[in-house]
Formats: structure tokens, C-alpha cells, sequence
């Protein structure tokens, strides 16, 4: 498994997953790989109150873990997952902490291992039939749009002028760059932020603000160093998060948590099939029948992670833009990716400067990427060509969207109250296949009216046909 075959390709050649370059080479791409996947990385393990470090550190070993469990076939480097950030942003808001939070991705990570083994050994048809295009997009989307409010109420206001400023360099960068420094442009964004923010220190001084509904404004600078010089430079994670839990920590575990965070393992699904899809068009290789090991990969690297307190992961797409520029497929690469993340998660010092990101950086960026995760939803319907036509793709979908992004929540006593996402996902699944249950029994289009308005519809379709006839 770790003999590559070791080739100097002519200009445009791919390179195999079975292949590498030189070392030198190889490293040097494993290096474009970290800064690839580096912002969205820290970034969402912040924005869930986790800590940055340590999901940097196990970023590169479950990275490793996915590379066994795929034997070398699938190209690709896990970090953190967003799909869990509006559950997590519940869970907070129920009064859960870090380890409640840690705890109901670990069954998640489990039930996506589960639904892995289950692929390899029956294949993905089933998947594909319960989570058809339209209810994957649908739950993408009220996912990204759940977490509106977040940006709202507990970054935006910390320092809007920053956030502003962050947002328009963010969509500037991914716009207007092209290639590889386009698809770092959240990396990118948040260096113009760091440094913005500690020029307009140096000028103005402290601001006077906070985030969220029950703090006290106080004033502050908005880059702090504070601990930098006394972290060590090697050394495990360590030290407590907002909410007083450790960093490294065990999971607890809630019926109610795990249930608000379960509709993250259908956008995880869907975003390693639609990984494994990409990367055999990109290679030319036969992928099939690692579809099943990919999911159970990056379910047992979630669950691993959660058990010691770090963030879920899955495939990114930040890495196949990275190959599709440089042609270059080697897994070699991703080796060397997952060696120099998991350095700089024993690196205490890196981690505090990590932890040094103002929250109006946080802001603006938030801005940008929680709306590109609910629009991924819509690209889901495009490029599936979903037809919002057929009364299954409209009807079935609509009250899990309205459910899931306007938080209705439904009492079902004893203390026991399910909504947001949780809800929102059940009511999508259920309603869609209940309509396309129906159209089944009665042809399409059953739900579009009375009798009269069918058989309106019928002649004007009769007579469109006539005068298209030569």
C-alpha cells in the first residue's frame, strides 16, 4: 500500500493516486494541501466553541485513518466539518456544553460508520433512494440558513465595521484571484482581517462591544496575544474552552442533542459521494466500490475525534480544487498534508494565536460561509436538475425548510422538545417520500388541483402538441 510508483509526468500528465513526484516535490504539494484546507479548519471548530488545535491535530490523523480504510484509492484530507454547525449553535443555545456538543457528533460519526459498512456491502442505491437530490439540497440548505441568527447575535456586533470589511475581501478574493490563491480565499481573508484589525488598534485603540444577547460591553482591544509567550512551543493541546470544559475532553451524551445533530450525517452523505464521484472523473479510476468505505471513513474519523473533544470531519472540497489545478492525484501528497497538520496541532503556541482571531473577523467571514453552505443546497438542485415543477420537489419540501431555518419546535412533553434542523429534516424525508409515494400510485401531477383545472391543462397541452406537429 505506501509503494508509489515514482514519475516525472511532461507538462498537463496527471499523477496517479498510485503515483508521486520526488519527495521534494511531493512535500511541497502536501504543503499546498494544509493551506488549502487551513481556514475553514480553525474556523469552524472556533465558531462551535471547540478547540482549533486540537481539530488541526486530528484533522491529519483522521486524514491518515481515511487513507487506510480506502486503501490508498480515494485522494483526500478530512477537516472539520461545517455540517454540524447549526446544531451545535442549538445545542449551545438549549444550554448544552462542549461535551454534550462532542457526545452527539460521536453517535453521529457512528451512525455514518454504520451507514458506510452498510454501502460496502449493499451498494449505494439505497442511499441514493432515501436521500434523493432534492431532500439532500433541502437539508443542506436549512442547515447553512439555521445559522443566520448566529452571525447576527454573536459575531457581527463584537465589530461590525471588520466584519464588513473581512466579508468584502472574502468574496473580492474568490472572485477576482484565480487558481490556487482563489480557493485559499478564506485563509486569505482572515490574515487581511488579523492584520486590519491590529492596524486599526494601533490607530484607534480599544472598542467598546461584545457578542451575544447576555453579555456587558466592555472595552477591549481587538487583537489579544495574551498567553502567546508563555505557550510552549511542543505540547499536547491543553487548557479549557469558553464554557469551562477542558480542552481535551469526554463526551456526554443526550437523546435530545443527538437528535438535533443526526441531519449532519445526510449533508455528509452526500458530501463524500459527491467527493468520491468528483475525484473518479478526475482520475479516470472506478471508485464504486470504495463509496462505502469513504462514508465509514469519515464516520469512524468523526467518532474518533469526538471521543477525545475535537470537531467532526469530512472530505473537502478545497483539496480537489488543489488537484484539479496541479493534475497531481498522488496519496502520497496527503501524507505529507496530514505529517505537518498534525505538527502544527502539537504546536500550544500556534494555538493560541489561533485563538487570538478578533470576532469581527469571525464575523465577516461567518457572513460569507454560512450563506455559500445553504447555497450549496440550491447547487445540489441544479446540478441534479431538480424539477420544483413536480408537486413532490415543492409541497414535500416546503415545511421542513420553513421548520427547519425559522426554528418551529414541537413540544412532545416530559421536557422533550424537537425542532430547527432536527425537525425540520424528519418533516423533508417524510412529506417527500409520502408525495412521491403518491406520485407513484397516481402519476404526477395528482396535487396540482381539482378535476376541471387537470383537464384544462390537458387541452392546452393537446393543443400546444397540434401546433408543433408540421
Amino acid at each position: 500500500m505506501f509503494r508509489w510508483e515514482v514519475v516525472e509526468p511532461a507538462p498537463g500528465e496527471p499523477v496517479g493516486p498510485a503515483q508521486r513526484l520526488p519527495w521534494g516535490r511531493t512535500a511541497g504539494l502536501g504543503i499546498q494541501h494544509v493551506v488549502a484546507m487551513f481556514g475553514a479548519t480553525f474556523v469552524f471548530p472556533v465558531v462551535m466553541g471547540l478547540d482549533p488545535n486540537l481539530a488541526i491535530l486530528f484533522s491529519g490523523l483522521c486524514t491518515v485513518l481515511f487513507l487506510l480504510i480506502c486503501k490508498n484509492r480515494v485522494p483526500s484530507y478530512l477537516g472539520t466539518s461545517a455540517a454540524f454547525v447549526g446544531s451545535v449553535a442549538a445545542i449551545r443555545a438549549m444550554g448544552g456544553d462542549s461535551a454534550d456538543v462532542t457526545g452527539a457528533i460521536l453517535v453521529a460519526g457512528l451512525v455514518l460508520l454504520a451507514v458506510g459498512v452498510f454501502v460496502h456491502f449493499a451498494g449505494p442505491r439505497l442511499v441514493h433512494a432515501v436521500f434523493p437530490p432534492a431532500v439532500t439540497g433541502a437539508v443542506v440548505m436549512l442547515i447553512g440558513f439555521n445559522l443566520a441568527p448566529v452571525v447576527a447575535s454573536e459575531y457581527w456586533p463584537i465589530d461590525q465595521w471588520t466584519g464588513l470589511l473581512t466579508a468584502t475581501f472574502l468574496v473580492c478574493a474568490a472572485v477576482l484571484f484565480r487558481g490556487f490563491w482563489g480557493r485559499i480565499a478564506v485563509f486569505l481573508a482572515l490574515v487581511f482581517g488579523f492584520v486590519l484589525s491590529y492596524l486599526l488598534d494601533l490607530l484607534f485603540g480599544p472598542i467598546t462591544s461584545c457578542g451575544g444577547a447576555d453579555c456587558t460591553p466592555e472595552p477591549h482591544l481587538r487583537v489579544a496575544f495574551d498567553g502567546i509567550g508563555e505557550a510552549a512551543w511542543f505540547g499536547l493541546p491543553s487548557g479549557t474552552l469558553d464554557d469551562g470544559v477542558a480542552a481535551v475532553h469526554g463526551p456526554n451524551f443526550s437523546l435530545v442533542f443527538v437528535l438535533l445533530v443526526l441531519p449532519g450525517v445526510i449533508a455528509l452523505i452526500a458530501e463524500n459521494l459527491g467527493h468520491v464521484k468528483a475525484v473518479a472523473e478526475m482520475t479516470g479510476d472506478d471508485l464504486d466500490p470504495y463509496m462505502g468505505r469513504a462514508l465509514g471513513a469519515d464516520g469512524a474519523a468523526t467518532a474518533l475525534a469526538s471521543l477525545f473533544g475535537g470537531s467532526p470531519t469530512t472530505t473537502y472540497a478545497e483539496n480537489i480544487g488543489v488537484m484539479g489545478a496541479t493534475r497531481v492525484y498522488s496519496t502520497a501528497a496527503y501524507y505529507v498534508a496530514a505529517g505537518v497538520a498534525i505538527v502544527l496541532g502539537l504546536c500550544p503556541k500556534f494555538g493560541v494565536l489561533i485563538a487570538a482571531i478578533p470576532g469581527g473577523v469571525l464575523g465577516g467571514i461567518t457572513l460569507v460561509l454560512y450563506g455559500m453552505i445553504a447555497l450549496v443546497g440550491a447547487k445540489i438542485w441544479v446540478e441534479n436538475g431538480v424539477d420544483f415543477g413536480e408537486p413532490r420537489n415543492i409541497v414535500g419540501l416546503a415545511a421542513g425548510l420553513v421548520a427547519g431555518i425559522g426554528g418551529v419546535a414541537l413540544d412532545l412533553g416530559g421536557g422533550f422538545e424537537l425542532g430547527g434542523i432536527a425537525l425540520g429534516t424528519i418533516l423533508v424525508v417524510v412529506y417527500f417520500h409520502a408525495v412521491a409515494l403518491r406520485d407513484r400510485r397516481t402519476g404526477p401531477g395528482v396535487a396540482h388541483g381539482s378535476d376541471e383545472d387537470r383537464i384544462d391543462e390537458d387541452r392546452i397541452d393537446e393543443d400546444r402538441e397540434a401546433k408543433e406537429v408540421p
